[in-house]
């Protein structure tokens, strides 16, 4: 059956923003021990669909056994978030054969972004960008991944067989399986043992589509 909607991880997919994230948790934590923040910035690249929240929390709870209360967690997300924006507006982080093929492919398609990232935050980054017309809808966090594809699959009557999920974390490929979508990994090598189908280049996703 021929796909119609897409669901775009964002970062590692559209935007190389994982250099930039680093900075970002560290300079968040810079009056931390520097080993602690580093375990953090290892578990951060082991689960990028994650959200920034579920991080900062690991990061206190689990790191620092320290234990940190929901408006600290926002506090620290919300300091993250103005290091975000004044960083990742630049447009020599976006992963162009990605958005070469969004921009060419936007009219054949029902595109939308499900992102670990801030929500609002990540619209404000579209929007600088360039992106936002390319797409149906932007989800981001605090709601995690699996829920923001499943609600956004009921909201708009896809039908499951028609739609996919691409990403490059397994955080998007459990989204995926847990809303019975196929997953096609992208931009992970260790994702090609449990993609439906690896993005090796734009070229071979069009022959595939």
């Amino acid at each position: 059956m021929k796909i119609k909607n897409i669901l775009w991880d964002f970062d590692g997919v559209i935007l190389d923003s994982m250099s930039v994230r680093d900075w970002g948790f560290r300079e968040i934590f810079k009056n931390n021990k520097k080993e602690d923040v580093d375990q953090l910035i290892r578990y951060h690249r082991q689960n990028g669909g994650l959200s920034r929240y579920v991080k900062i929390r690991y990061f206190h709870e689990d790191i620092l056994q320290i234990p940190i209360n929901d408006s600290e967690v926002l506090a620290y997300a919300n300091s993250f978030s103005d290091l975000m924006r004044t960083r990742l507006i630049d447009k020599s982080n976006l992963i162009q054969e990605t958005v070469n093929f969004i921009r060419l492919n936007s009219e054949n398609y029902n595109f939308h972004i499900v992102s670990g990232s801030d929500q609002e935050e990540l619209r404000f980054i579209c929007s600088r960008l360039n992106l936002s017309n390319y797409f149906l809808s932007i989800h981001g966090s605090p709601t995690p991944k699996n829920e923001l594809v499943k609600n956004l699959i009921s909201n708009y009557n896809y039908i499951f067989t028609d739609t996919i999920l691409i990403g490059d974390s397994v955080n998007d490929y459990e989204a995926a399986r847990k809303n019975d979508l196929s997953f096609y990994g992208y931009n992970n090598l260790e994702l090609k043992s449990i993609s439906d189908f690896y993005i090796e280049g734009f070229e071979t996703l069009e022959k595939r589509l």
